[in-house]
């Protein structure tokens, strides 16, 4: 595997080596050891799994509390532009926003730690995929608005399909106020 930093300390995007041949190809899509070497020490307790249609945009969610997920994301079919949000309280970086296309024939992938809000929008129909390091809890759940105008995000579609959800969440600015971070 192949690690990428990214501007924002934490985050890392990390390409696997593929082998391909006339029948078709091969990767690590997981390897602890790796991943460890990166200094990415979790112990991964859930996998999801979601089919997106074009156009449609997911998030910016996050859970808070002892019920902070690190993710481990990328897609196995399709396309996605994936969105990151820093919100840890401690952070330099704290409102930065990283975007990288997830792409299923790149097979790429994006390490999330903990304190980070995550989105993304579909530009190929595309199924999702997400290690988390801990257990999905309801009343941990929360976002940013995802079309907060102060975050200027190109989220790359032109009519976006979202859930009621997310388009009631509080801009950043209304949540650092509340919260002051993650």
């Amino acid at each position: 595997m192949k690690t990428n930093a990214t501007p924002i300390a934490g985050l890392i995007e990390i390409t696997p080596k593929v082998f391909e041949d006339s029948r078709g190809y091969f990767f690590e899509s997981f390897r602890k050891e790796s991943l460890e070497k990166e200094g990415v020490k979790q112990d991964w307790v859930q996998e999801n799994q979601s089919f997106s249609k074009k156009g449609t945009i997911r998030g910016l969610h996050f859970q808070a509390g002892d019920h902070a997920q690190a993710k481990l994301v990328s897609v196995i079919q399709g396309k996605v532009l994936d969105v990151v949000l820093d919100l840890r309280k401690d952070s330099i970086s704290y409102g930065a926003i990283f975007t990288v296309i997830l792409d299923a024939e790149k097979h790429n992938m994006l390490y999330i730690p903990e304190g980070f809000a995550h989105g993304f929008s579909v530009l190929e129909d595309a199924i999702f995929t997400y290690k988390c390091s801990a257990y999905y809890h309801k009343e941990s759940e929360g976002g940013i608005l995802w079309n907060d105008p102060k975050l200027m995000i190109d989220w790359k579609v032109e009519s976006p399909i979202l859930s009621e959800k997310d388009q009631l969440w509080p801009t950043l600015e209304k949540f650092t106020k509340e919260k002051g971070g993650l």
